[in-house]
């Protein structure tokens, strides 16, 4: 079934629309949410929240990419959930490497308190970075720091050394910060 059938049945109320989603993005919605979590019960959940959230979304939303839309709630979730856990206690999954990696070339908005327009704004100039990056590199970053990979898994995917994606990811995040900074922002 397409995405627009699938979302036309959300708008029509009919439950149908959440199994649907379930076959056609459950192993998608579940790769994102063990990405950041390490833990296949509670990806689970955050799976089935997801569905919850998609129900209450639609309508009124009516999401121009349905696979993004589910990314995007099933990784929030996920990270919710991360971070009621570590709270707790430590460990399960890679996040503090990624979110390690990443804080050296990105400002912590939350310091501000302008903070959600700064984060649309540097969201917004992160992606004017990514689309003026060669499409592997832009592709190495977005699987590492938004679907959560290890780096072993991007490179089997584009089938290239560890070291290679390391390497770029490296390179990508020196020349972000210096992106970022050309732009206003202190890391």
């Amino acid at each position: 079934m397409t995405d627009q059938k699938i979302i036309e049945l959300y708008f029509s109320r009919d439950e149908s629309a959440i199994k649907y989603t379930e076959e056609k993005y459950g192993k998608y919605c579940k790769k994102i949410a063990e990405n950041v979590l390490g833990d296949s019960e509670d990806s689970k959940e955050c799976v089935n929240d997801t569905w919850f959230k998609v129900w209450q979304a639609i309508p009124p939303l009516r999401p121009d990419n349905f696979k993004v839309f589910l990314a995007k709630i099933a990784r929030n979730l996920a990270i919710n959930k991360y971070k009621s856990k570590t709270s707790i206690k430590r460990g399960g999954s890679n996040m503090d490497d990624i979110y390690e990696e990443i804080a050296l070339c990105i400002p912590d908005a939350s310091k501000n308190i302008e903070s959600e327009y700064l984060e649309k704004e540097l969201s917004s100039i992160i992606s004017d970075f990514l689309k003026k990056q060669p499409v592997q590199r832009s592709n190495f970053f977005v699987r590492r720091y938004f679907f959560n990979e290890t780096m072993e898994e991007i490179a089997k995917r584009y089938k290239v050394s560890t070291g290679n994606v390391m390497t770029s990811l490296s390179r990508t995040r020196k020349e972000l910060k210096k992106y970022l900074e050309s732009e206003g922002y202190v890391c």
